[in-house]
């Protein structure tokens, strides 16, 4: 069998490859150089942030006969035999429990190395040894010939004897970066050929929880279940959820929807996401939501409230070791919140924070100001009502694949301006209903609607500058389109509605329009 694995093909080989362990590698490679090596470390901490191949890096290092500084030469004899030498010694402590098998290491301890500098034990998954084990292994532990070093490898240091604990030099592994797992999947992606986007790397390493072994396994899976691996195909293979789902449960919590978040909770659980890994994205989302309430000095009460949010999820991962039902401790948790006095916001709160999501704050541009002062179209239930039924009349599917490609070439003219913010407003939207004068756009998220029919007037004369059309626009939620789709009455028959009353014509939008889509505004 000729295919290797992505986490055995890319595991290190030295110091240098080693992500995330900076304070090890320095300890590891100070021993060497310094000649001042321990007879028995012990390695601890999650699975995949590389204890195992320090270890083995470790052994090769202080068995080469020329490193240099801390690094193994890989051309000397012991480094070219080190796989296939004798005098490493790999052992498995969860097949070999018993006290039998401890006697037997005891007894071959006592024999000298055959090629190398030093006979190296590596014990993986010590804490599996049984208490007559540990005990027989004391002694050899705390003063074992001069020519041998073990090195103990666990996941559960708890269960580690503490006297066997005051005989080991103790290394804690880290759970390794999120940013520097993306960076590693990156280069492998290059390397391998495989596609995949910048969200779904940063998805697989949510899921691979710091453990870059369970990031390449991952990434492995995914590359032979589509030809490009983007956030969909995560879904698909894995239980995870997307940005947006955890937005959508606060956006609830902001309206007191008590019946959309009982189903989007229900929805997210049906993905079988591990509900620490949803928590901790939840506490990652809404911290970065608090710190960029503070950076816009939005109102106290605002702040209150998602820190009271964050405060209450903390509390449950603290507890979720302790209980058989965590989503059942989360749904309750957010329910607290609905139509909480303490913490409930105003209408104007509400909408300042739901505007800003997708506003870049290094962006020139400041978009309240066309939130307060878009006068040209009178904002209201109504004339987004009428807008809604103006898309019905003469609506076709080749009207809607018309206005999608008109959509598509609009995206990109604002990608090329460098309107960051907007490409973001724009590329979250998608054509649901076209006629010859009308396009309904639906998003997932209540903050597109929000920012851009507040903006309406402004895009629609840019939409139709750039394809040289006369459509008029209207942003709605998917859950305005699902509601929209259980009412629906297929024999109804659509009459435009007029508009007029809601219109300023005097409104100087012109001006509003001209430097909101000026091409000399640039991100910096």
């Amino acid at each position: 069998m000729d295919y290797q694995v992505l986490y055995r093909k890319y595991r290190p080989s030295n110091f240098d490859e080693l992500m995330g362990q900076d304070h090890i590698v320095r300890l590891l490679k100070n021993s060497v150089i310094e000649n001042k090596l321990a007879h028995t470390y012990l390695f601890t901490g999650p699975r995949g942030t590389g204890k195992t191949s320090s270890a083995r890096i470790f052994a090769k290092t202080i068995n080469c006969e020329n490193p240099k500084d801390g690094i193994p030469c890989g051309e000397c004899a012991a480094c070219q035999n080190f796989n296939s030498s004798p005098d490493i010694v790999e052992i498995d402590a969860a097949s070999n429990t018993g006290v039998d098998n401890i006697r037997n290491i005891i007894e071959e301890v006592m024999i000298a190395p055959s090629f190398m500098k030093y006979k190296v034990y590596i014990m993986d998954e010590v804490h599996m040894l049984s208490k007559s084990a540990w005990n027989a292994f004391l002694k050899v532990l705390e003063e074992p010939p001069e020519y041998v070093v073990f090195i103990l490898a666990t996941t559960d240091v708890q269960n580690v004897p503490i006297t066997v604990l005051s005989r080991c030099q103790r290394l804690d592994f880290r759970r390794i970066d999120r940013n520097r797992i993306v960076d590693n999947l990156k280069k492998v992606c290059k390397s391998e050929g495989i596609k995949a986007s910048d969200e779904a790397l940063e998805e697989i390493s949510y899921l691979s929880d710091g453990g870059m072994r369970d990031a390449l396994s991952i990434l492995d899976q995914l590359s032979k279940a589509s030809d490009k691996i983007d956030i969909d195909v995560i879904k698909n293979n894995y239980g995870t959820v997307t940005t947006d789902e955890i937005n959508e449960l606060y956006n609830n919590i902001l309206h007191n929807d008590i019946d959309t978040l009982v189903n989007s909770l229900n929805n997210i659980k049906l993905t079988g996401i591990d509900i620490k890994i949803l928590i901790n994205k939840m506490l990652d989302c809404y911290i970065d939501k608090a710190v960029d309430m503070k950076k816009r000095n939005l109102s106290t009460q605002a702040f209150n409230q998602i820190k009271k949010l964050i405060e209450s999820l903390n509390d449950i991962s603290g507890k979720l070791n302790y209980s058989s039902n965590g989503f059942l401790m989360l749904e309750l948790e957010l329910i607290s919140f609905i139509n909480d006095d303490e913490t409930k916001l105003s209408s104007r709160e509400i909408s300042q924070i739901i505007s800003r999501e997708i506003i870049d704050d290094k962006c020139q541009v400041d978009v309240k100001q066309y939130i307060d002062k878009n006068t040209h179209y009178n904002m209201c239930e109504e004339f987004i009502n009428i807008r809604i039924n103006n898309s019905f009349v003469n609506a076709s599917k080749d009207y809607k694949q018309t206005c999608h490609d008109l959509w598509i070439k609009f995206m990109d003219e604002i990608n090329n301006m460098k309107l960051k913010e907007f490409n973001l407003l724009v590329g979250k939207t998608m054509v649901q209903v076209a006629s010859d004068n009308n396009i309904l756009l639906v998003s997932k998220s209540e903050s597109v609607k929000l920012v851009g029919n507040n903006k309406l007037y402004e895009i629609e004369n840019k939409f139709n500058e750039i394809n040289n059309t006369k459509y008029k626009l209207i942003f709605i939620t998917e859950k305005d389109w699902k509601d929209l789709l259980s009412n629906f009455d297929k024999d109804k028959v659509y009459k435009i509605m007029k508009e007029d009353k809601y219109v300023n014509e005097t409104a100087d939008t012109v001006s509003l329009a001209e430097s909101l889509f000026d091409d000399k505004i640039e991100v910096k």
